[in-house]
């Protein structure tokens, strides 16, 4: 049984992933027809081609690698200077511009010199180009809103999971009581595991963050309401100084430092708990923040990566995945001891964080990604910008196709990581376990 739900884990992946990649290439579609732009294919995947039907004047289809997918506009790149495809030089950057140039030519039909990607208005291919990593944009933040809203999050709460018989740093890890440690506060006031804690010193409390802080900011008496087998409990309580974890401000600790801050002596009580819309906003905003912290960190995760992929050193839980790294880690979520419910929210917010990163990494301004073809048609919207304010004539297009030998270096680049990673994913995998 085990077995069988890992493997339709993957497979919900691998269905997400397609659709992402097909609602990504969606965007650039639908908004390229809407300016005029043929467009002869539609196809998710790489390599050969599984499926495909032709329409009017697309063909769409599924090819074998998932690992991407494209629309082939007519027209990507304006022709050379003398306004011709020239034959290919000797010149392998030179040839490289050239062919290019040439593919973006090769499906060119009559009547099609005014459909050409390159001779609409840089707004607009701007917003073709932008359409695709939006559309990952629009699918994360609705699954992250459905889940977050709809099924909730496992998360801290305001329950008692346990008391601490007595006060101990935090500093000084897991230890047994000694005779010579004072009881603690929480146990001295007879608070249970169990209880929930609906107000401390009258005020009412429903987050764990909330009832966190307001614990260390109070160092004496104080009261506690708690809910205890369905009634109303008061308890009082004498909170005590001690060194306790410094949190990071999201409910989280920080590692290794330690603050001198009130202490009452409990340990909460996981829960999942539905946000409300405020809630569910802020942290999109945190993940949002964190996504473009790891797209940073990329270049620093690469010896961490080439250790755990050589069999150096175990692979670290929060280090990059490839496509199959989170498919297995889609299996994994099937398989954990949750209730279907969060199994299903689990998998959704991992295809949600699949199209963030989509989103994030296409926005880099270099080519091939769409953030470099967005990149060339805001230069050039300046560079005629320019011409116009100083009256010298207009400089033309931009031709992207001029920084090709840069797109191949960036997709050399990309090829390469992605190998170390998908070697790291069969070697060392990720694991939600650890």
């Amino acid at each position: 049984m085990t077995t069988l739900m890992f493997v339709v884990g993957i497979l919900v992946f691998a269905v997400g992933l397609l659709l992402s990649i097909a609602w990504h290439e969606l965007g650039h579609y639908s908004t390229a027809r809407m300016f005029g732009v043929r467009v002869p294919q539609f196809m998710v995947g790489f390599g050969p081609t599984l499926w495909s039907r032709h329409g009017r004047e697309t063909e769409v289809g599924i090819k074998a690698i998932p690992l991407g997918g494209y629309i082939r506009m007519i027209g990507m790149f304006p022709p050379g200077d003398d306004g011709q495809v020239r034959q290919r030089s000797t010149s392998p950057f030179r040839g490289m511009i050239e062919d290019a140039r040439a593919a973006a030519y090769e499906e060119l039909q009559p009547g099609d010199e005014k459909r050409m990607f390159y001779t609409r208005k840089p707004w607009k291919r701007v917003i073709v180009m932008f359409a695709g990593p939006a559309m990952n944009l629009i699918l994360a933040v609705g699954i992250f809103l459905g889940v977050l809203m709809g099924f909730g999050i496992n998360t801290q709460t305001t329950a008692v999971g346990s008391v601490s018989e007595c006060v101990i740093p935090q500093s000084e890890g897991s230890r047994d009581c000694r005779p010579s440690d004072d009881r603690s506060p929480a146990k001295l006031a007879g608070l249970r595991a169990g209880d929930v804690i609906v107000a401390f010193n009258g005020q009412p409390v429903e987050e764990w963050g909330t009832l966190q802080q307001a614990i260390r900011d109070t160092t004496g008496p104080a009261s506690l309401t708690v809910e205890r087998d369905g009634e109303r409990v008061e308890l009082q309580a004498d909170l005590i100084p001690n060194q306790v974890a410094k949190t990071d401000g999201d409910g989280g600790y920080v590692e290794g430092e330690y603050v001198t801050a009130g202490f009452l002596g409990f340990s909460p009580a996981p829960g999942i708990v539905r946000q409300d819309f405020g809630q569910a906003v802020e942290r999109m905003g945190d993940m949002m923040v964190d996504g473009v912290q790891a797209l940073i960190n990329i270049p620093s995760e690469i010896p961490g990566l080439w250790n755990a992929a050589t069999g150096q050193a175990e692979r670290e839980q929060d280090s990059p995945m490839g496509v199959v790294g989170a498919a297995r880690v889609g299996g994994e979520i099937f398989t954990l001891d949750i209730p279907a419910s969060q199994q299903v929210a689990t998998a959704l917010f991992l295809v949600a964080g699949f199209n963030l990163s989509l989103f994030l990494f296409n926005m880099l301004p270099l080519l091939p990604l769409d953030g470099g073809h967005i990149a060339g048609a805001v230069w050039e919207s300046v560079r005629r910008g320019l011409a116009r304010l100083f009256r010298r004539p207009d400089p033309g297009p931009f031709d992207v196709a001029k920084l090709m030998p840069v797109a191949y270096v960036v997709a050399a680049v990309f090829v390469c990581f992605t190998l170390l990673v998908l070697v790291a994913d069969i070697v060392s995998p990720v694991s939600l376990t650890g």
